[in-house]
């Protein structure tokens, strides 16, 4: 008997906690951050990069670390008016048996290797732009570009319909990347919803006239300012290169973790 109401008891407080983290309502997802507040938002990315050289294969390891922030100066139902930086870039590469590294916030430890590509980097950084998304998470007039920005995987467009646990919607969009313009279709379907969050998962392609590549991967969205707090995406893009009259295949492929707090 005993054994009974335990497990009795066992099945009623699985149920309840089901109830209270589970909402079996739908959600209306809108952009509306914390007007002031300033978000830090930190970027992890592992990369391994494979290039087919003269029949042989390199390999090629890299880590990139962005610490980016922003602060909604105006919020209303319409608009969010928001002011970012890049705050600072880390960034390690392995090849070869050799490893060169960057620390924005330690430039004298940068390997002499990578000045140049450093010289780039530190153009974005500690540089405020000002930005604005309307309710959907849409640009607002004329883009503005911030290089090494991960706004992108923090503000997401989103539909005008209500939501429910396997609600999908897509978001299609051209970009320039590298001077290249780059179709990028993403499609999301919601997973699960709760008071405090709302899961995704979201599968996606890029394709351009010399790179192609595919994404996959999570996030948990604050139902309450429309802001992705953590996401990860793997991504593998194929892309060929031409350099001194060789054509080059270059393989990449990666796991991006972004979080927000």
């Amino acid at each position: 008997m005993k054994h009974r109401h335990i497990t009795a008891v066992s099945l009623i407080l699985i149920g309840l906690a089901m109830i209270s983290f589970t909402a079996k309502d739908g959600v209306t997802l809108r952009l509306k951050p914390q007007q002031g507040k300033t978000y830090n938002v930190t970027s992890k990315a592992n990369m391994m990069t494979m290039m087919e050289v003269q029949g042989q294969t390199m390999n090629m390891s890299q880590n990139m670390e962005t610490r980016q922030s922003f602060t909604p100066t105006k919020v209303t139902d319409a608009q969010s008016d928001i002011e970012t930086q890049v705050e600072a870039i880390k960034m390690s590469i392995s090849q070869m048996g050799m490893k060169f590294e960057y620390d924005s916030e330690n430039p004298e430890k940068t390997s002499p290797m990578l000045a140049g590509q450093t010289k780039e980097l530190e153009k974005t950084l500690k540089k405020p732009v000002n930005v604005s998304y309307d309710a959907l998470g849409k640009l607002v007039g004329d883009s503005i570009k911030l290089e090494n920005s991960q706004l992108g995987n923090v503000i997401v467009e989103f539909p005008e319909k209500e939501l429910t646990v396997g609600s999908k919607w897509n978001n299609n969009k051209t970009q320039e990347i590298s001077g290249n313009e780059v179709k990028i279709n993403m499609e999301y379907t919601v997973t699960a919803i709760s008071k405090k969050s709302v899961d995704v998962s979201f599968v996606g392609n890029m394709e351009s006239a010399d790179v192609t590549g595919t994404y996959n991967g999570t996030a948990s969205i604050d139902p309450q300012t429309g802001l992705t707090m953590s996401s990860t995406t793997k991504t593998n893009i194929s892309m060929t290169v031409t350099e001194q009259g060789m054509s080059i295949p270059i393989t990449v492929v990666g796991t991006t973790t972004v979080e927000v707090k």
